[in-house]
């Protein structure tokens, strides 16, 4: 699935799957919904659901009637961990947002479009969350 939102490009097929939730009901049942977490390259959350006419992803179809629909729906770093921390186990949630430790914190920087690619290509290739890089990186400063 590939929509255009506020001017940023969503694409299913070239973002990074992050993980899923369902309800596990059956595709039959009106309250069907499956959830997928996806990471643009560019960094960018965003949820791509589906779900029965009882879910949120319902369409009117006319009549006082509704059918399943599905969507994207752009989300921020933060209402993407808090969906995480919802549907995911710690071991999953820790794959996409590093390792949680008592005492951390989320901190929001501004770096150059150039560096932020690096930073996602580096993290990439050593199979570590950007948060991770950053935090060693931080952490040898300050020794």
């Amino acid at each position: 699935m590939k929509k255009i939102i506020e001017g940023a490009m969503y694409d299913t097929s070239t973002a990074k799957r992050l993980n899923s939730w369902s309800n596990n009901c059956s595709s039959s049942d009106f309250n069907s919904c499956t959830e997928v977490l996806y990471r643009t390259k560019s960094g960018k959350y965003f949820i791509c659901g589906e779900g029965g006419p009882m879910t949120k992803y319902a369409k009117s179809s006319g009549n006082n009637s509704w059918s399943g629909g599905s969507r994207i729906e752009p989300i921020s770093r933060q209402a993407a961990m808090e969906w995480a921390e919802e549907h995911l186990d710690g071991d999953e949630y820790e794959l996409i947002f590093g390792t949680v430790e008592d005492g951390t914190e989320q901190l929001s920087i501004t770096v150059p479009a150039a560096l932020k690619a690096r930073l996602w290509e580096l993290a990439e290739k050593r199979k570590v969350t950007v948060s991770v890089l950053v935090e060693e990186v931080l952490r040898k400063a300050v020794e």
